[in-house]
Order: structure tokens, then C-alpha cells, then sequence
């Protein structure tokens, strides 16, 4: 108890009790360090750890960088093998195809050296003053006459007289077809004469229309034919119909510029008895899937034409119709493109695939936009045939020879990015003509 009245005893005894507590309190607060004091002696430890963590923390990072720049080092050294192991396969797939156009130009070679063997040329009688009064006198004879003025003519694939009888007794029938390379309903459509002459047309054409420069189908080009055999036409003054298909033909004599006969006879197409090329595609040989020049890609062809034609060899089909229509012969000549960029080839109102093989090639003007061919010149230099076509040339091997087919166009680069043209049997820019169609 304290305060008055309290026991003097119980106020010392408290009194003692308050001062030792007092005492033990200021010994405790002189032995306990300030707080900043405690704070200052910690700092420095702290620090330590601190630096000693940040040291094995930098540590750990300089090795993972190492371990980093030698995983790049040895990936970057990967990738460096990798792309020359690449290289040199590109290079060696390069040669073998390189190689594999160089066999294939023999076996064309040889198929052509066996076909020109066997294929005999007939002897093309003159049709002279005699021989043409005679003609005359059979055409006068009717019927029986005109079958016999056609077998004279050795056309006829057989000379089947009867054959030949029942086809002049159909006249100008559109659908009668003659052994021969005559279309007659496309004569009868080209020729108003000869659908009012009265006569069969084939008769017609024999007598009166080869002079007049008529063409008996679409496939015989008769100013090319008549330019590039005008001495053997002046000799005998047959038609070009008779021409080519008693001794052109198997002289090797190209009817159109389109239809090259050693293209399509390395094929190996099985000719009937008597039989030139160009009747043999147009009879069979179209089904076959057979080619009638490098530069016409009949399957490429076939998937653009409509349906309603489906019955029509397609070379038939693109130089009557389809060449109008923008459809393409090859996924690298490109006709509207070609007209574009040559307008006088508009003007005379060619066809455009015709004009670039008999004269605008030589001219130096490209087929497409996907083939340079001024560059593609240079770049074969000498060892392009004078006498070649330069986008025959690329397609059949001439692809593996150059660097470059066209500016910025790397052969090798694209090749090894697209392998698989090599199974497809395609050259580079082919198969980047064809992607770009489709895209």
C-alpha cells in the first residue's frame, strides 16, 4: 500500500523492492546496444552475403553464356555442314540430271536414227501437162473417176479402192473422215469453193485447191510446208498433201511447225502400213498421250479444254480454237502474254506459238514472263546449237547446263528447295510456271 496512512514497514520493504527494480532496468539498458548501433554492426555482414550470392549468381551466368556460345558455336558449325553436305548433294543431283538428259537425248536420237530406217520414202509421180489432162478427163468421169484420181494420188492410206468408193459418194459429207491428213469438215468450213464445187473435197483440194493454197487440215501448214520443200514441189507440182505424205514424212519434213515428225517418231508410235505421223496422232495417237512437239504439253492442254471437246486431238483443238481462247500449249509459253508484248504479231493475226518458232525465237523475243530468253542465250553461250530453239533447248537438258535460266533465278537454290520436281520429270522454271497457275 502506498500514499497516507500506509505501514511504514510495507512502504520500505516497497521502497527497496522499487529501487532494485529501478537499478536492474538502467543496468539492462546500459548493457543492450542502441538500436542504430545494431543496425551499423549488421550492414557489413549483410553486404557480404549479399556480394558473396551476386559473385556465384555472375559466376553461374558467365558459365551459362559459355555453355551458350559453344551451343551456338557447335549448331552454327551443323548448320554449316549441313548446308554443304546440301550443296554437294544439289550439285551431284545437278549432274546426274545433267546426265539423264544427256540419255534421253540419245535414246531420242536412236529411236529417230531406227524410225528413219525403216519409214521408205514413195516415189511421188511429176504432175505434169499429160497427168493433169488425164485428171480432167477423170474428173468428168464421176464417181468412179474420183476414187481413181485419189488412188493415183497415193494419199490414201492402203489405196483401198472401195474405201475410197464409198467416201466420194458422201461428196461433201462434214463427217466423212479419209485415210489421210484431210479434215473435211474443217475444209468445208475454211473453203466455201470447196463445199460449192460440187465436189468431194478431197477431189477439190487434189485438183484445183492446193494451187490456190488451200490447206486440206489444220495440222499441215501449207506456206511453211511448200517454203521449206519448194524445190521438190517445183520438181513434181504435186500438192503439199501428196508431198508429204509419199516422201516428206518419212524424209523427216515437218508438216506444221507444231507437229515435228522426229519428236513425235522417237516416241515410238506403232504407224499402220503406208501411214505418216501427223494422221497417226490425229487417228490414235492424241489418245495415247503422244507428243506432238517439245513445246506442246498435251496433258497440260488437255485440262484446259472444255469438256464438249473432249473428241478433239488438242493440238488440233489449239490452233483452230483454243489459241484464241488464251489457252496455253505449256506452262512457259504464254500466248496473250506473247501477243501483249509483240503487237505485230496482233496485227497479221498468228498464231502466236507458230510465229515464235518460225521466226520470233531467231527475233529474240521471249516466250513468257517465266522464261528470259535473251538471257538464257547468254547464258548458254556457244554451247547452244545455232540452229536450236532456245526454250527446246532449256526443256530438254539445257536446264542443268546454266547457273541461272533467268536473272535472279538461282538453279541450284531452287532445286534444293523443291526435290521433288525431279520426280515429276520437270525442269525449274517449269514447275514454278506451274505453282503460279495454280496460285
Amino acid at each position: 500500500m502506498t500514499g497516507p496512512g500506509a505501514h511504514p514497514r510495507h512502504t520500505q520493504e516497497f521502497n527497496g523492492r522499487g529501487r532494485f527494480r529501478v537499478a536492474a532496468a538502467d543496468l539492462a539498458k546500459t548493457a543492450a546496444p542502441p538500436p542504430k548501433a545494431a543496425e551499423s554492426l549488421a550492414a557489413p555482414q549483410a553486404a557480404a552475403g549479399v556480394a558473396q550470392k551476386a559473385a556465384a549468381v555472375a559466376q553461374k551466368v558467365a558459365g551459362l553464356r559459355a555453355d551458350l556460345a559453344l551451343a551456338h558455336e557447335l549448331a552454327h558449325q551443323a548448320q554449316v555442314r549441313e548446308a554443304l553436305t546440301r550443296t554437294e548433294l544439289t550439285l551431284a543431283l545437278t549432274e546426274a540430271l545433267k546426265g539423264r538428259a544427256e540419255a534421253q537425248a540419245s535414246a531420242r536420237r536412236l529411236a529417230v536414227q531406227r524410225w528413219l530406217e525403216r519409214a521408205s520414202p514413195r516415189p511421188v509421180r511429176r504432175r505434169g501437162k499429160l497427168r493433169r489432162g488425164f485428171d480432167r478427163l477423170l474428173l468428168r468421169a464421176g464417181r468412179t473417176g474420183w476414187a481413181r484420181l485419189i488412188a493415183d494420188a497415193g494419199v490414201w492410206r492402203d489405196d483401198d479402192l472401195a474405201e475410197i468408193g464409198l467416201y466420194v459418194r458422201r461428196r461433201a459429207d462434214p463427217t466423212a473422215a479419209p485415210a489421210t491428213l484431210f479434215d473435211q469438215a474443217w475444209h468445208l468450213e475454211t473453203y466455201s469453193e470447196a463445199a460449192a464445187s460440187g465436189l468431194p473435197p478431197l477431189v477439190h483440194y487434189l485438183v484445183r485447191g492446193a494451187a490456190l493454197g488451200y490447206s486440206p487440215h489444220p495440222l499441215m501448214h501449207t506456206d511453211y510446208y511448200t517454203a521449206h520443200n519448194a524445190s521438190a514441189l517445183a520438181a513434181t507440182q504435186v500438192s503439199p498433201l501428196e508431198h508429204f505424205v509419199r516422201e516428206g514424212a518419212a524424209l523427216g519434213r515437218n508438216p506444221h511447225p507444231l507437229f515435228d515428225v522426229l519428236h513425235y517418231a522417237a516416241q515410238g508410235p506403232e504407224l499402220a502400213k503406208d501411214e505418216d505421223p501427223a494422221s497417226h496422232y490425229v487417228r490414235i495417237g492424241w489418245r495415247d498421250g503422244l507428243s506432238p512437239h517439245p513445246l506442246f504439253d498435251a496433258a497440260w492442254y488437255r485440262r484446259q479444254m472444255p469438256r464438249q471437246a473432249a473428241e478433239t486431238p488438242p493440238l488440233v483443238h489449239y490452233l483452230t480454237t483454243g489459241w484464241r481462247a488464251g489457252l496455253t500449249p505449256h506452262p512457259l509459253f504464254d500466248p496473250r502474254w506473247y501477243v501483249e508484248q509483240s503487237p505485230d504479231v496482233a496485227e497479221i493475226g498468228t498464231e502466236p506459238l507458230t510465229h515464235f518458232l518460225i521466226g520470233g525465237a531467231a527475233e529474240g523475243r521471249s516466250p513468257s514472263p517465266w522464261f528470259d530468253l535473251p538471257h538464257y542465250v547468254a547464258a548458254r553461250g556457244e554451247a547452244l546449237d545455232s540452229a536450236a530453239n532456245p526454250l527446246v533447248d532449256y526443256l530438254q537438258g539445257g536446264a542443268w547446263a546454266v547457273a541461272e535460266a533467268r536473272p535472279g533465278f538461282p538453279t541450284a537454290a531452287y532445286l534444293a528447295a523443291t526435290p521433288e520436281l525431279v520426280g515429276q520429270g520437270m525442269t525449274p522454271l517449269e514447275h514454278w510456271a506451274r505453282k503460279a497457275a495454280k496460285s
